[in-house]
């Protein structure tokens, strides 16, 4: 695509969050418009170019006409979600949660920095009684943990009846090992493991997790993310969740789209980490994709004018993001060319 014309037709937004999430306070994002409408291209500020040209990837594919995501379901009322409970005290909880009505699985965050164990228990205790005994609890490390750690944590977690825990450790040999130790008392998904490893299949050759977590713009678009999906089916017998980059309502529909077709294709039983426009204090839509008895729906995003000025970018962060998308698209273009080194899939 031509960079000047990509660059003519794109905006950059700062959006408050509701609690610092992720190490942030404001998420930033670039849309796009195209002839079939808006789409979103966001990696976080501190990704190199390489990585933020794989989100770009998935982003083109979008303006370019993305593939048919739905799995033919259009008339569905939308694709459950989870409920996303930042590092908050244990009294902040029930607000939290209020947030996503009718979600009956909440995704915690744990291993933040500044905190202790006794803490990430104290706030996962406080959402399992907020759910009650038939609500399912996960919960995010991030990769915090060391082996030794993790093996702790979980033991010590694991009385709260945790749904899974997503990257406690970083390497694919310590998942595996994690996930030898625990001897089932905990399932185990991968995240970082998949989506920033040269060969996003390891994890499932090497039977180091029970769940694969798949993020469209992190994986490079729904082409490839679904042939991950189902080459990782074809090693190992894993489940399969979507979750979101922290994106706008726009790269949250793509995102369900995506999430309806995993569920369709391949049976997928588990609740999305879809639901976080509710973390964000602004959105670029007057109606944006917040969850509704514990879905979000599958419909387009219609893009409001008026809150894109009122939410633009300082001039110096445009600069930056403009910058970026000038770098990286030779990188995306060289990759679909073959001159870059391409992961098996």
């Amino acid at each position: 695509m031509d960079p000047d014309d990509l660059v003519a037709r794109a905006r950059v937004v700062a959006l408050p969050m509701r609690e610092r999430f992720r190490g942030i306070d404001v998420r930033e994002a670039m849309l796009i418009e195209g002839p079939a409408g808006w789409a979103e291209w966001s990696p976080f500020a501190e990704y190199d170019d390489a990585e933020a040209a794989v989100w770009l990837a998935a982003t083109l594919e979008e303006l370019r006409g993305a593939p048919d995501a739905s799995g033919g379901a259009s008339g569905a009322p939308g694709v459950r979600v989870n409920a996303t409970v930042p590092a908050v005290r244990p009294e902040a909880v029930p607000g939290v949660l209020a947030r996503f009505p009718g979600c009956r699985t909440a995704k915690v965050k744990v291993a933040q920095r500044g905190e202790t164990l006794a803490d990430d228990l104290a706030r996962v205790e406080a959402v399992r009684d907020a759910l009650g005994p038939d609500g399912r609890v996960r919960i995010d490390a991030n990769a915090a943990w060391g082996l030794d750690e993790a093996v702790t944590a979980l033991e010590a977690l694991s009385r709260c009846r945790l749904e899974y825990a997503e990257q406690p450790v970083a390497g694919i040999a310590e998942l595996a090992e994690l996930r030898r130790r625990l001897g089932g008392s905990v399932r185990i998904a991968a995240d970082e493991s998949v989506r920033r490893a040269e060969d996003p299949l390891a994890v499932a050759r090497a039977g180091a997790a029970d769940v694969v977590v798949l993020k469209l713009q992190p994986l490079g678009g729904a082409r490839r993310a679904l042939g991950i999906a189902r080459a990782a089916r074809a090693e190992a017998d894993v489940a399969f969740v979507t979750s979101s980059a922290l994106e706008t309502s726009v790269g949250l529909s793509a995102a369900a789209r995506f999430a309806a077709r995993i569920d369709a294709d391949l049976g997928g039983d588990l609740d999305h980490g879809l639901g976080t426009a509710a973390l964000l204090a602004a959105d670029v839509a007057a109606d944006p994709l917040l969850p509704v008895d514990g879905r979000i729906p599958l419909r387009p995003v219609a893009v409001d004018p008026a809150l894109l000025e009122r939410r633009a970018a300082p001039p110096d962060r445009r600069a930056f993001w403009l910058g970026r998308l000038r770098r990286c698209l030779p990188l995306v273009e060289e990759r679909e060319a073959g001159r870059l080194p391409q992961s098996p899939l």
